[in-house]
């Protein structure tokens, strides 16, 4: 088991409130945070791709979302002077690297949902 002192490293402030990386967690942990960074770590996805990807996001949130990621570095927003425009989404590294490490959360999180949550059967 990992211990708060491993996650904190040589950082005590993290569990203090007003540390940047509160912010930080807030962004990527959030449930859509998380639902857009899995859709974009499959590849680059336009706007409807995602709204589509992502069952149950608003528009207002992917948005909100997108652009929050976008600011953080985790994703990169590429705009074509097409007609109509066209706007694609993808990963930047940053976000990719962050994936590799919460992929396996998210995939230890689905092989154990149903034991934690039952089912509706």
């Amino acid at each position: 088991m990992v211990s708060l002192a491993q996650i904190r490293g040589e950082d005590p402030s993290t569990l203090t409130a007003g540390c940047p990386s509160r912010t930080v967690i807030d962004h990527v942990m959030s449930k859509w945070g998380v639902l857009v960074l899995l859709s974009l770590a499959e590849g680059t996805r336009r706007w409807g791709e995602l709204r589509r990807e992502v069952e149950g996001i608003s528009e207002k949130m992917l948005g909100s979302t997108l652009r929050t990621l976008t600011a953080d570095g985790l994703v990169l927003r590429r705009s074509f002077p097409e007609v109509p425009p066209r706007v694609e989404y993808e990963l930047t590294d940053r976000g990719r690297e962050l994936m590799s490490h919460l992929g396996p959360l998210v995939h230890w999180i689905v092989d154990h949902a149903h034991e934690m949550v039952g089912t509706t059967d």
